[in-house]
């Protein structure tokens, strides 16, 4: 939320500076995201007013204006503005101005015409992003001032992040009472010009607006057929109001500091109330309603067509605002474009109600909406503040646009209203937690201040909130309060007595840091994605997983849980490649959520991705594309610190290449995982313009690690003894190295693959496969007739077990 600083010193203005400010609202829970200036820096331009203009003699679109700045004499400005008009009065920029963008202003001729200066859009003056002409400024405007000084505009907005309990400082009233009772100050509200707070006298009264006068009896009748959604709601009918008003310049300025634009009066009279009060209303055109207001629930496929051209399906779960005929707006959410006011509307009914939080949770994401009213109503408005909301927007509708005030039709079910719990705190329990001895008088100051009714006996304190506090439900809440107030900085620190015991370090287990550290590398870069992803990649990756449906989703793209940490890996790898990343390499670790006997189970995975070159731009080595067998690399490298191989058999999964997929075995022939190529239809699909390797295992399964074992190393020479054979193309190189190491030759102490042939002189069907053995005994040289018969008979297994024959 955004808020002027200038408007909120106009309720509580504490003698400390803004950055003081700032610290003190985060050390109390109100974390201040960003302090910004309320305009670009610029200086030397001032109210003028326009007292003649002149077509130029040699251009049509320029003017030549005699403009009163406050001096001795009018100074002449050549204007392009289409709306500049003699009467008017306008920011102008004179001779020596520094305007936004280092733009200084000279004295110049334009087309011949001299020209003392420059009269000013909202965008030159760096508080618009747009404009359609000068900047117009009330008849009222004293000529000469400094624009700085007249707009206010020496202020600062602070971005205030707050939390979902603390709805009751969504609004200028809300921060600045918080600001009064952190400051122990008398507090206002400017337009009533009475104490609302008195630090003094330790009360709270509950202040109403002075009632508008009403001008005529009609009114519109209200039914709220649930009142369990809408406790309370309020309208009224206002005639005749001048469709051409204009919003006032210091409630745009007000409403664009709070990150609004302007709408037009009636529209801005609503946001506005919604950010000094914190009470979302709604203007509906009077002349478009047909019979009665009803407060209902939706009906089966029901639509409606919201304000920001939406076309959405209701569900009978949802409320809506209906007359006699249709849906008009969603309850605390958005207003229909059917019944919207516009530049011609002349009498409106003003809306102001309360929604139980509850039965608005999550409506407005259903639909992939998030609205300012949504956003209080789903966290709580107090629900005493109706009346005086519509008093207040009615009191300035009528000052800006006139009209004819009706009388307030009202519908409360008291029994829905929320009440406030009484709650005890218990002075032992508060000494425990803060560890500080507190005196009665200092707690109930406390309390007072915020507006609590309180009575106190020897043990504790019966407490009961105001309406606007929703978060205070339990004992805790209210020792939080204690602390916030008196002040985090304030409390005892105490050095937490922790007895430290080393932790038993096994060797049968691998730290997944190792794992990590391993991947980084070979050149991974760790990537943490979320949990939820969005349905329509979770699908494409694992079309047969049962995924779980989140039932109020962030946002669409966050609707499921994933199944597979491809999901993630995928969009992150394209995001990368769509901002010129041609090599990526990146791992994740993190749980995925499959379904189990009808169960959903976490499970600890690690996943891999690469694509693009092999190796980063060199000269010393040509560049290559990755394939199969770099990833398969950095796979078997894990293992390598686990003390032992992995198998790798075909597989077949959707998201992967039929022909380049692998699962995952361990020595025991435990399914670990997957490894292999995207699937070039789903690698079309997602948007890749090249080849992208995956794979993912299980964390559990890959951190079981086999203990080292001491073998003593032979002081005889080893020696090698090549192979090349051929074999059907269907044998796994896998299977032929399996095969010679099941022989239990001892002397044989590795075996390696160093080439693979298929062409001239092999027959079809065949591949030619060298290998090398390394021999070596532990008690004696080998001579050349031991050589000849581990060599003889690792052949003699090879071709009975796999039809294998050496190569002529």
């Amino acid at each position: 939320m955004q808020i002027s600083v200038a408007w909120l010193r106009e309720y509580v203005n504490p003698a400390i500076s803004t950055e003081e400010l700032v610290a003190q609202l985060t050390m109390a829970g109100l974390e201040v995201d960003s302090v910004t200036p309320a305009a670009a820096d610029f200086s030397g331009v001032v109210v003028g007013e326009v007292l003649s203009l002149e077509q130029h003699p040699d251009a049509d679109r320029l003017r030549v204006c005699q403009v009163n700045v406050g001096g001795d004499a009018p100074l002449q400005i050549v204007c392009g503005a289409s709306n500049v008009r003699v009467g008017l009065k306008i920011p102008a920029a004179l001779v020596g101005a520094e305007l936004p963008g280092d733009f200084k202003i000279k004295k110049s001729k334009l087309r011949g015409q001299e020209s003392l200066g420059m009269l000013c859009s909202a965008k030159e003056l760096g508080i618009a992003t747009s404009a359609e002409g000068l900047l117009e400024l009330p008849a009222d405007a004293p000529v000469g001032t400094d624009i700085r000084d007249y707009l206010s505009l020496n202020d600062s907005i602070i971005e205030v992040s707050l939390t979902p309990n603390r709805a009751d400082c969504l609004s200028v009233e809300g921060l600045g009472r918080e600001i009064a009772i952190l400051n122990k100050m008398d507090w206002s509200i400017p337009y009533l010009n009475e104490p609302v707070y008195t630090n003094a006298q330790m009360d709270w009264a509950i202040t109403q607006v002075e009632p508008v006068g009403v001008q005529h009896q009609d009114v519109l009748s209200v039914v709220v057929a649930v009142p369990e959604a809408c406790p309370r709601y309020l309208g009224r009918l206002i005639k005749n109001v001048n469709p051409k008003a204009e919003t006032p310049l210091w409630m745009q300025e007000r409403l664009r500091r709070s990150g609004l634009r302007s709408l037009g009066p009636l529209v801005d009279v609503t946001n506005y109330v919604l950010i000094e009060l914190g009470q979302p209303l709604h203007a509906f055109d009077a002349d478009k309603l047909n019979g009665k207001m009803t407060v209902r629930y939706a009906q089966t496929d029901e639509a409606l067509t919201l304000l920001n051209g939406q076309e959405i399906k209701l569900d009978t779960e949802t409320v809506v605002i209906a007359d006699d005929t249709r849906a008009l707006a969603v309850a605390g959410v958005m207003g229909g474009n059917d019944s919207a006011v516009s530049d011609a509307t002349q009498n409106i009914f003003l809306e102001c109600a309360f929604f139980a939080p509850l039965q608005l949770a999550g409506k407005a994401r259903r639909y992939g909406l998030h609205t300012d009213s949504s956003h209080r109503f789903e966290r709580g408005v107090d629900a005493t503040l109706q009346t005086r909301a519509i008093e207040r927007a009615t009191q300035l509708i009528v000052a800006i646009a006139g009209g004819s005030v009706g009388p307030i039709t009202e519908v409360t079910t008291e029994q829905y209203l929320p009440a406030r719990p009484s709650l005890y705190l218990r002075k032992q329990r508060l000494q425990k937690i803060l560890r500080c001895d507190f005196q009665d008088a200092e707690v109930i100051d406390i309390f007072q201040r915020l507006g609590m009714v309180i009575n106190s006996d020897a043990d504790g304190w019966q407490v009961t909130p105001p309406g606007f506090r929703f978060d205070i439900a339990i004992e805790a809440d209210l020792i939080e309060e204690i602390a916030r107030i008196y002040g985090y900085n304030n409390l005892p620190s105490s050095s937490l007595l922790m007895r430290s015991k080393l932790g038993l370090a096994t060797e049968t287990l691998l730290d997944i840091n190792r794992v990590k550290h391993l991947l980084v590398d070979r050149g991974y870069q760790e990537a943490i994605t979320y949990s939820f992803v969005d349905e329509d990649i979770q699908r494409a990756v694992a079309p047969d997983d049962i995924c779980v449906r989140l039932q109020n989703p962030i946002s669409s793209e966050l609707s499921v849980m994933r199944t597979t940490l491809w999901c993630g890996l995928l969009k992150t790898a394209l995001y990368n490649t769509n901002r010129q990343q041609n090599r990526v390499r990146m791992f994740e670790t993190g749980l995925r959520f499959v379904n189990q006997a009808g169960q959903t189970q976490q499970q600890k995975m690690l996943a891999g991705l690469i694509l693009g070159t092999a190796t980063a731009e060199q000269w010393g080595e040509k560049n290559r594309k990755v394939d199969f067998f770099d990833m398969k690399s950095d796979v078997e490298a894990i293992f390598a610190l686990l003390g032992c191989s992995a198998q790798f058999v075909p597989a077949q999964h959707p998201a992967l290449h039929p022909g380049q997929t692998a699962a995952i075995l361990s020595e025991k022939g435990d399914n670990i995982g997957l490894l292999g190529m995207l699937h070039p239809h789903l690698e079309k699909q997602l948007g890749f313009d090249t080849q992208v390797f995956l794979f993912e295992v299980d964390q559990e399964l890959i951190l079981k690690k086999q203990p080292p074992k001491f073998k003593s190393l032979s002081k005889y020479p080893s020696v090698r003894r090549d192979m090349a054979l051929i074999v059907k193309e269907d044998v796994a190189i896998a299977a032929l190295i399996a095969c010679i190491k099941g022989g239990n030759e001892q002397s044989l102490q590795d075996v390696v693959v160093f080439d693979i042939y298929r062409g001239k002189g092999v027959e079809e069907g065949c591949k030619s496969v060298a290998l090398s053995l390394t021999m070596q005994n532990n008690s004696q040289t080998l001579a050349d007739s031991d050589i000849d018969a581990i060599f003889n008979r690792v052949l003699e297994t090879l071709t009975n077990k796999l039809n294998a024959k050496l190569r002529d």
